[in-house]
């Protein structure tokens, strides 16, 4: 009986850091690993970095495409821009204009 109520002091001395140890090895493996750990932070910042990249390009497309828009608005009409959309669209070109042919590419 002795022996037995020894090794129950010894279990409760070992007991409480083990579950400690377990303890801090969970959090901190998750501190790094988890969902929400140090790595996605890492990636995190590198998607908005990135993100921050493309949305600098984004705006300055549609600052181009908003320049190309207000020279064919009524009240101020460029004539060069207006001259070239109608050749697009109609497909058609002005009796002195050289016409160069190019073959089509396949892809």
């Amino acid at each position: 009986m002795s022996v037995l109520r020894a090794m129950r002091r010894r279990a409760h001395l070992v007991l409480g850091p083990a579950i400690g140890i377990a303890l801090t090895g969970y959090f901190a493996y998750h501190l790094v690993e988890g969902e929400r750990g140090f790595k996605a932070w890492l990636h995190l910042n590198r998607e908005i970095r990135t993100a921050t990249a493309n949305l600098a390009t984004v705006r300055a497309q549609r600052a181009a495409l908003e320049l190309r828009v207000s020279n064919l608005r009524p009240e101020h009409v460029d004539p060069d821009l207006l001259d070239e959309r109608i050749r697009a669209t109609l497909n058609l070109v002005a009796p002195e204009d050289i016409v160069i042919m190019q073959p089509t590419t396949t892809r």
